[in-house]
């Protein structure tokens, strides 16, 4: 690797970490289920290893792979979910970073087969729209992939049948508020008993938009 590949990795590993501890910290899983990656530089992915506690793990135990899934650094083997996030971000460029989770409240709409409806403003200001459920496959497999990729169509999070939710996002930061604004938008729509007002194609175009060209930049610090 070269001097600024190596620290584009080390920088996305480290983070992948961080993340890690904040996402058991969130309660949107428990021990060493779920998983996240980032893009490590050109071609390049961090992601969590498999069956490892995000409380013990350190930046080397991170695995570095291509987007063909060859190992590129570390000593450990990638999460199991590899194929899905590598197909998430072969589909979709914008995507830097994913979170894949096991919430109680997604999980329960994902065992249902059910789609969530864009109910809440500040879940749409990143989706777009609905989140839907993508059929089901076996975990760990292409199959996997390809359903949720199309069960995304672009947006940003969908529901993995029997199985849970995945969140992309421009950062892993995103992503992780993404996952957490889904679990909570969740929890409304059950608590609710699925009766809900929906907000129309026209204002979720509008909310998104106003995120992606305004909130999303000041957020950074950029406008």
């Amino acid at each position: 690797m070269t001097d600024a590949i190596h620290t584009d990795v080390a920088a996305a590993r480290h983070e992948v970490v961080e993340t890690g501890r904040r996402l058991l910290a969130s309660s949107l899983t428990v021990g060493s289920w779920g998983n996240l990656s980032r893009r490590a530089g050109e071609g390049l992915i961090a992601i969590t290893p498999s069956g490892r506690s995000y409380d013990a793990l350190r930046d080397e135990d991170i695995v570095v792979t291509d987007l063909d899934g060859t190992v590129q650094a570390g000593s450990l083997l990638p999460s199991s979910e590899l194929p899905l996030h590598l197909a998430i971000y072969k589909a979709i460029p914008k995507a830097r970073a994913i979170v894949h989770t096991h919430s109680i409240y997604a999980s329960a709409l994902a065992v249902s087969h059910r789609d969530l409806p864009p109910l809440v403003e500040d879940l749409v200001q990143l989706t777009g729209g609905a989140v839907r459920c993508a059929a089901y496959a076996l975990p760990g497999t292409p199959e996997l992939g390809a359903s949720v990729v199309q069960a995304l169509d672009g947006h940003r999070a969908a529901f993995l049948a029997n199985h849970g939710a995945v969140c992309w996002g421009t950062s892993l930061k995103e992503a992780l508020t993404c996952a957490e604004l889904l679990e909570k938008a969740c929890r409304i729509f059950l608590a609710a008993g699925g009766s809900v007002v929906p907000l129309t194609d026209a204002q979720c175009r509008y909310i998104n938009g106003f995120y992606e060209e305004h909130y999303s930049k000041r957020q950074q610090g950029l406008e």
